[in-house]
Formats: structure tokens, sequence, C-alpha cells
């Protein structure tokens, strides 16, 4: 099954229903719901929403919203490993190579974002969520 990193802009596409973009995430995390696709987020993203999410809501909404999230995606932890690969990339936003890192020390197959500019030089796939799922029904065909 392949295995899927989502990045926060994803997933506030669908949780805030960011337009046009929700429709895009809203039918990726049916395929995650539905087993079809493994998807992992990081900690940092789950801190990152939170802080968002409450400045939109409330901290109860982003809350309930993060624990539903939870039953659907896997949660990798930031360590020490992945702060000093970081640090030491070529990456110009440090968020970017926190979440790049890592996906990639997690044996991620694909990064689900829409910032794939600053992955420029990734070593494994990286998507738009519209992208990710056009190739995903080319290949079901």
């Amino acid at each position: 099954m392949i295995k899927v990193f989502v990045d926060t802009d994803i997933i506030l596409d669908l949780l805030v229903k960011r337009e046009p973009h929700f429709i895009h995430a809203a039918k990726l995390f049916t395929l995650i719901d539905r087993n079809k696709i493994k998807a992992f987020s990081s900690s940092l993203v789950f801190a990152n929403l939170h802080y968002l999410l409450k400045k939109e809501t409330s901290n109860n909404i982003a809350l309930n919203n993060l624990r539903k999230l939870k039953t659907i995606l896997d949660i990798l932890p930031v360590n020490g490993r992945v702060i000093d690969q970081s640090l030491n990339s070529d990456f110009k936003d440090f968020e970017d190579a926190i979440q790049y890192f890592t996906a990639v020390n997690n044996g991620i197959d694909i990064i689900i974002t829409r910032n794939i500019v600053d992955y420029k030089k990734s070593k494994i796939s990286v998507a738009t969520a519209q992208d990710f799922l056009k190739t995903w029904q080319a290949k079901r065909k």
C-alpha cells in the first residue's frame, strides 16, 4: 500500500473547506478513510494545525478536529535526527525540511502538499492532492 505524507496545507484545505482546493483534499481523505492509501503526518503538522485552527474557530473545535484526524492519520515524531538533517540541508524553508526528512526517515513514498516548489531537491515524489488523485485514478483504470 502506498504511504503518503500529508502536509499542513492539504489538511487545512479539508478542515476549513478552502476553495478551490477543498474538493481534492476531500477526495484524498476519502481514499485514506477507506484504507486505499496509508497516510501519515508529523507531530509538527499537528502543532501547526492546532495553532491555525484555533485562530479560525476555537480551541475546542480545533482539538475535536485533530482528534478525528488522528483516527485516520498516523503521526510521525520529529526527532533529533530529523532536526539535524533539516538544519544541515539546502531547504530554504526549515519547516518544509522537517516535513521532508520526517517523511524520508519513515519510508514514505510521496509527500502531498500545495507547496511543491520548496521540495525541488526531493528524493521522493512530491505532488499536489489534485495531481496525486489524477495519477491514482489513472493507475486504477
